[in-house]
């Protein structure tokens, strides 16, 4: 995640008031909320699957993937495409903020509180004058 010269660039958006981050290295791109597919017998974190420009993209409601509670639709979700494994892969967010461009020596590791479901998938975190962001660590909520 460190880049050469000391800092890393973040995406960021929310999940309810809670704002996360994910690097923007595996940014693919981001789109307004589609239609998705609903998918029979898949996991419950699985939104469906949509057909962008004839590619087939697995959304997954982050929200429900962390254990949080499913926010209704508002118009203003996003579906941040991220590139993982050689796949692209949707992440169904409430609404996208800033790119924030930090000090890597700023990430903190995650507290322990967090508790085991959550913390799985925060691979740190940094305060700015954002407020607290948490990094998510996209291999953890992709498996």
């Amino acid at each position: 995640m460190e880049k050469s010269n000391g800092y890393i660039d973040l995406t960021t958006f929310y999940l309810g008031e809670a704002c996360f981050g994910i690097d923007i290295l595996d940014l693919q791109e981001i789109n307004k909320l589609m239609t998705a597919t609903r998918v029979p017998l898949a996991p419950v974190f699985v939104a469906g699957i949509l057909n962008l420009r004839g590619q087939i993209i697995t959304v997954i409601d982050v929200a429900v993937r962390l254990g949080l509670s499913p926010q209704p639709v508002t118009g203003r979700q996003k579906n941040i495409i991220v590139r993982f494994q050689n796949e692209s892969i949707g992440l169904l967010v409430d609404h996208v903020g800033d790119v924030i461009h930090i000090p890597s020596d700023r990430i903190e590791k995650s507290p322990a509180n967090i508790g085991n479901e959550l913390g799985q998938f925060i691979s740190g975190i940094v305060t700015c004058d954002k407020g607290l962001i948490r990094i998510l660590n996209l291999a953890e909520v992709l498996a």
